[in-house]
């Protein structure tokens, strides 16, 4: 008995190390590609093939962080990362909150809330982009002529979409709140506000852990929205870092820039490791174990 399950647990280890194996492959050779420079033979005007490819060491690295358009998209994530985060889940919360006082239509106002989160990137900008134009325009403005019409049309569109994804989580979490422990807090004489802030808050924090992760890793992965609603304009200036990386490997001519675009994105992918580490580590620490 102990053999064949002692078999079968080296069976599915070996398994479970060929998948991981695969799985790692993809970002093993972004990394690898992040240190080469291709060169290219010319067969046309307007369409170059790779020829070869050297070893460049960390000067794509250099080249990268060169890039002042890189940089500049590294800061407007940061600081559209910091809002929407903000704004999603206070809205989320709050919204959470009202939709479990018992009000009538509850679970309507649920499906409602959640029902823009089925809606894809692309098509999201694309609407977006209508109703801010239909309003700028009154204005002689819109949001691919002015930055800070882009910058809070996408904290609006982000918001419109992800604040009933993260609603319906932090019910579960009120939800699983113990009524005793409320009941406790009134006897106490503790009212809503104290409730709520010395209560319900610390017993939500898995759930304050799970939404400040995912909507902070989906704001720093933005693409779909940047692209279709305001494509980086005036002049890169609402470039996101998902976009730019992409600019920079599909739109900007000559092999070089395919090795930059793949350091870039791998500077991209541990800034996003790094932030999310930080924060669940923050959040974590102030969880109360039920």
């Amino acid at each position: 008995m102990r053999k064949s399950k002692a078999r079968t647990n080296v069976i599915w280890s070996i398994v479970m190390t060929i998948i991981c194996v695969i799985y790692m492959y993809p970002i093993f050779m972004v990394l690898m590609n992040s240190l080469k420079v291709e060169s290219a033979i010319s067969t046309s005007t307007a369409f170059q093939l790779p020829n070869s490819e050297t070893f460049a060491g960390f000067d794509n690295y250099v080249k990268a962080f060169s890039d002042s358009s890189f940089l500049h998209a590294f800061w407007y994530t940061a600081l559209f990362a910091l809002v929407s985060v903000a704004f999603i889940n206070v809205l989320a919360f709050t919204v959470a909150y009202f939709l479990t006082k018992g009000i009538k239509g509850s679970n309507l106002f649920r499906t409602v809330f959640f029902m823009p989160n089925l809606i894809g990137g692309i098509v999201l900008g694309y609407i977006w982009s209508m109703i801010f134009d239909g309003i700028l325009v009154k204005y002689n403005t819109s949001v691919v002529l002015e930055s800070k019409y882009g910058f809070w049309g996408l904290i609006i569109l982000m918001c419109w979409q992800q604040v009933g994804y993260m609603m319906i989580i932090y019910i579960a979490g009120l939800q699983n709140v113990p009524g005793d422990l409320i009941e406790a807090a009134q006897i106490d004489g503790a009212n809503p506000w104290q409730a709520l802030v010395r209560i319900k808050l610390p017993m939500v924090m898995s759930s304050v852990t799970i939404c400040l992760f995912l909507s902070l890793t989906n704001s720093f992965k933005l693409f779909d929205q940047n692209l279709s609603l305001t494509g980086g304009e005036p002049n890169h200036a609402s470039e996101m870092l998902a976009l730019n990386i992409y600019n920079t490997f599909y739109t900007r001519s000559g092999p070089q820039w395919k090795g930059i675009g793949q350091a870039k994105a791998v500077v991209f992918f541990l800034i996003v490791v790094v932030i999310s580490l930080i924060q669940l580590h923050f959040t974590r620490s102030k969880e109360v174990q039920q």
